[in-house]
């Protein structure tokens, strides 16, 4: 099994006027980019207005990003699984949520099994209320083989 890196960055939304006067409308969204050179699948978790939903997939190709939430953050809290489709490595956290193995929408995290789903675990990210996030997906592993996760807010 491949040991994988999380790292991610914010994106801060906070520009001059003087910026905002000549530059393009400032993007709000989560987005992920796998750095790797193989296609991942990545499911997304959130809190919605009525309760906790996962999502997914995501196919991202090598080298490129996708955005999976367009428009401003409405959560604090994001949660991330992603799979290698080509090696079958993963990028996994402690948070438990429900996956399928079709394209998914799944409302609750409770009792995936009897549902009929699959459970993972999700990496917890802290987006700190930032409007834009951005997750990247590495080949690196962490000192202690578990995936490691940092992150720099970007002006």
């Amino acid at each position: 099994m491949f040991r994988r890196a999380i790292l991610f960055c914010a994106v801060a939304a906070g520009t001059s006027l003087a910026v905002l006067a000549t530059a393009a409308p400032a993007r709000a969204d989560f987005r992920v980019c796998n750095a790797t050179q193989n296609l991942v699948g990545v499911a997304i978790g959130y809190r919605a207005q009525t309760g906790w939903v996962s999502e997914g997939w995501w196919h991202i190709e090598g080298s490129s990003c996708k955005t999976l939430i367009e428009g401003p953050l409405q959560s604090r809290y994001y949660y991330l699984y992603a799979e290698d489709a080509e090696r079958g490595g993963r990028w996994e956290g402690k948070i438990n949520m429900c996956v399928a193995d079709k394209e998914f929408k799944i409302a609750g995290v409770n009792d995936c099994f009897a549902r009929g789903f699959q459970r993972a675990g999700f990496q917890e990210y802290d987006t700190g209320e930032q409007e834009n996030w951005m997750v990247q997906l590495t080949d690196g592993a962490a000192m202690d083989g578990t995936a490691s996760v940092t992150g720099t807010p970007q002006q």
